[in-house]
């Protein structure tokens, strides 16, 4: 099937090419959209065909005009559509008068067309449907510089709101259109009626324009019966798709691997570097024998243990933990599932769980459609079989617990061979590291298997998460569950267990940079009261007497009004007594919220998040002090100024997890007001061409068009001042069927899963480490 599309893009070309499409003497075209929906029920929404642009369409950062030039791909006019650069969400919202009635299709797509006329970039299109009960679904795709592709997504239909494991599923239909990717997670969402359709960017740098034409519902075929039989080779890729880099025997993958081995050991590690990678032939500093900040000019930076200034330009994630993805198979042992109440380790970064005959001789397919995905997974008397692992849970999709398997192992293996046990994963840990120096690397990122702390050949971040017992509340955005009650005295035992844990890893290593603990923690979402002020809402509908968060709360509130007449006056609410706010109220629905109360919201929250930070810091200083605390990774979803206000009393380096094309200058203002040392945690920028079903959050067009957008990323990072580092997540593609914790089956890695490096990607790093601190901090002087 996918084989075909290939042909079919050829044979779409070579019909443009006859029918004169593009050259100045020939007729209008006809048509520049995929014939494939042609012959399909469909309602066109959008033709574009009118005098002029009505109050029905609205503009956030974005400027639209109707045209009849490039990118109309039917009829004689299209929409225009430019979005400003340094915009957060530049785009158009179309909202009819009426909803759209869709109630005639049965299972039905929205397809449109869309034609790139920005001259030097990509563009990276999202789309959101909005039903008329105010629910979403939002998608994404990218088009190439000067290129017209149809796009579609399906709106109902036998897999939109099925989870297979896996985040987004291959491309449905035999045909030439981009099917665009799931941005967030699947939702069953009824959109027989539809209120609105927006088209925008996401956190865009440069300005960008599109023309977008065509816009219609299709009535899709049925998918085919073997749509996700079969589809995982024996190496973990896609099998049915031929790209550039597959896999097709053992010899290929040993061969690959000698040769890098071979060019490796030639090139050597990247030159300036001293012992820890800072810039050797840069100025030295005081040196404590440890990682510290410093100011240096008007731009922060990090000082390695010997003095020399220091850039953590890193990868993370480098580990098996999340090399696996589940097989369909279950075991009837439980002993398997076992869980030690004292474990600090969350089940996605749990090492490979050996599984014994008494576990695999109860083993059953629990989920049948599950396993038909695979071609060819070992036996248990293989030599392979070894990469069988199991998860006692996942915290995204359909599989209660399972056997797991990591194809990204198992080629490792055929790669270096297995002459005595675990021998791969050695040799692995020699090559990355090999890798890391010889591609100019100065770290690892979060996340590093802890085997490599002890090589002392590559600076690396510690990490941790405080899981346990306590009490929890929620933020109202709760993607990886809900926070923590920071005043339940178990939080803070459980603090204390995680450090101690941590210590015990580092010993005291001065190759350890600092410490991240917790991630993306859902601290709340900005532009509501609700939403930026979840956590103090949600806490508020508590019982005083079962919940500490409330009854610290209360205090606090007692404190400054006194009475509950006081109370009631600032925030103009009439709540019978002490006692029934102590019980528990309700402001989530609450349509107004006056000053005051917003203001001893901010003061809640910011409490709240003092006492996290002061407790996580007050640990790592008992058993940590020569380390760095590099906080828990803020996500750009859920972070407000009172939390960044409670992290700067506590915090040594602030980071951030950001999923754009690169680092905007509006955005980021907030960094001149707390001027602390920052680092971005995590980004990335994947493709489909790589066989791999979803290309991650930030879409390229190619391998290219990926390595120059990761230049690009860099080039804004080095050139803020507040930055000391960055870190690419992840080194290897997730699984093509899944990964088990969530089912993200992303191109997002420097490596693919058969452990082959991509040239595109290695060249970008290069160039911009060989350049790196001459680049970062060429203006300081020698000392």
């Amino acid at each position: 099937m996918y084989n075909q599309k290939i042909a079919y893009r050829a044979l779409l070309g070579a019909l443009v090419l006859v029918l004169g499409i593009g050259c100045k003497n020939q007729p209008k075209q006809t048509s520049l959209t995929d014939p494939f929906w042609e012959d399909k029920t469909q309602t066109t929404l959008l033709d574009f065909e009118i005098a002029s642009l009505d109050s029905t369409f609205v503009t956030t950062d974005a400027a639209i005009a109707l045209t009849t030039e490039k990118g109309v791909t039917k009829g004689e006019k299209a929409l225009r559509l430019s979005f400003n650069g340094d915009a957060k969400s530049p785009g158009v919202a179309y909202t009819p008068k009426h909803p759209i009635d869709a109630s005639s299709f049965t299972n039905y797509a929205l397809v449109f067309d869309v034609t790139n006329t920005t001259p030097d970039y990509s563009v990276q299109l999202f789309v959101s449907v909005v039903n008329d009960k105010g629910i979403s679904l939002n998608r994404s795709s990218v088009v190439g510089i000067g290129a017209t592709n149809t796009f579609f997504f399906e709106l109902a239909g036998e897999y939109v709101a099925k989870d297979v494991g896996l985040r987004d599923n291959p491309h449905p239909f035999n045909n030439a259109s981009n099917h665009m990717k799931i941005q967030g997670l699947k939702r069953d969402v009824d959109f027989s009626k539809i209120a609105s359709i927006s088209f925008y960017a996401s956190h865009t740098i440069d300005d960008k324009e599109i023309v977008i034409d065509n816009v219609r519902l299709v009535e899709t075929p049925p998918v085919a019966d073997d749509y996700l039989v079969g589809i995982i080779d024996k190496y973990g890729q896609n099998a049915k798709l031929d790209f550039e880099g597959k896999i097709t025997s053992d010899a290929q993958l040993k061969e690959l691997a000698d040769a890098e081995l071979k060019q490796l050991a030639e090139e050597g590690t990247m030159p300036g570097r001293s012992k820890f990678g800072g810039w050797a032939e840069g100025p030295k500093y005081d040196a404590t024998g440890y990682f510290r900040t410093q100011k240096i000019g008007n731009k922060w930076a990090l000082i390695d243990p010997e003095g020399y200034i220091f850039f953590s330009h890193g990868i993370a994630n480098v580990r098996m933990a999340n090399t696996t993805s589940f097989t369909g198979v279950d075991f009837k042992n439980d002993s398997i599932r076992y869980r030690d109440p004292e474990d600090v380790t969350p089940e996605d970064s749990r090492g490979m769980v050996k599984l014994s005959k008494a576990v695999t001789s109860t083993a059953y397919d629990a989920y049948p459609w599950r396993k038909k995905m695979f071609l060819d997974l070992p036996s248990y008397d293989d030599p392979l079989a070894n990469n069988y692992s199991y998860r006692r849970e996942q915290h995204i999709g359909p599989f209660e617990h399972g056997e797991t398997y990591s194809h990204y192992q198992a080629n490792l293996e055929r790669r270096y061979g297995e002459p005595t046990p675990e021998y791969h994963r050695e040799k692995w840990l020699d090559v990355t590291l090999d890798r890391f120096l010889n591609w100019g690397f100065t770290s690892f990122g979060n996340w590093a298997a802890y085997e490599f702390y002890e090589k002392n050949r590559m600076p690396y971040f510690a990490n941790g998460w405080i899981i346990g017992d306590f009490k929890t509340v929620k933020s109202g955005l709760d993607y990886w569950g809900p926070m923590p009650d920071v005043f339940d005295p178990e939080f803070a035992r459980r603090t204390k267990v995680t450090v101690d844990v941590i210590a015990k890893e580092v010993k005291n290593n001065p190759w350890c940079v600092g410490i991240f603990i917790d991630n993306e923690k859902s601290w709340g979402v900005p532009g509501t009261v609700v939403g930026t002020y979840g956590i103090v809402v949600h806490a508020l509908q508590f019982n005083a007497k079962e919940h500490p968060i409330k009854e610290k709360f209360v205090a606090i509130l007692k404190e400054k009004h006194g009475s509950i007449e006081a109370l009631n006056k600032a925030w103009e609410t009439e709540i019978p007594s002490w006692q029934a706010f102590e019980h528990g109220v309700d402001f989530k629905e609450r349509p107004h919220f006056s000053d005051a109360m917003v203001a001893d919201f901010s003061t809640l929250l910011e409490t709240y998040a003092t006492k996290y930070f002061e407790t996580v810091h007050n640990e790592l200083e008992k058993v940590l002090p020569n380390h760095l605390y590099m906080g828990c990774r803020f996500a750009t979803w859920g972070m407000s100024e009172e939390v960044r206000n409670a992290a700067i009393k506590y915090v040594d380096v602030f980071s951030y997890n950001y999923y754009h094309e690169a680092l905007s200058e509006n955005y980021w203002k907030f960094l001149e007001e707390i001027d602390r040392p920052s680092l971005i945690g995590e980004f990335h920028i994947g493709t489909e061409t790589t066989g791999l079903f979803h290309p991650g959050l930030v879409h390229a067009v190619d391998h290219e068009d990926r390595a120059k957008m990761y230049k690009k990323y860099m080039e804004t990072v080095i050139a803020n001042p507040y930055f000391v580092g960055a870190h690419w997540f992840q080194y290897l593609d997730s699984p093509t069927s899944g990964r088990a914790h969530d089912g993200e089956n992303y191109n997002v890695g420097f490596v693919s899963i058969t452990d082959v490096p991509y040239p595109s990607m290695v060249k970008a790093t290069k160039e911009i480490n060989s350049s790196l601190y001459t680049t970062r901090y060429g203006f300081v002087k020698q000392q």
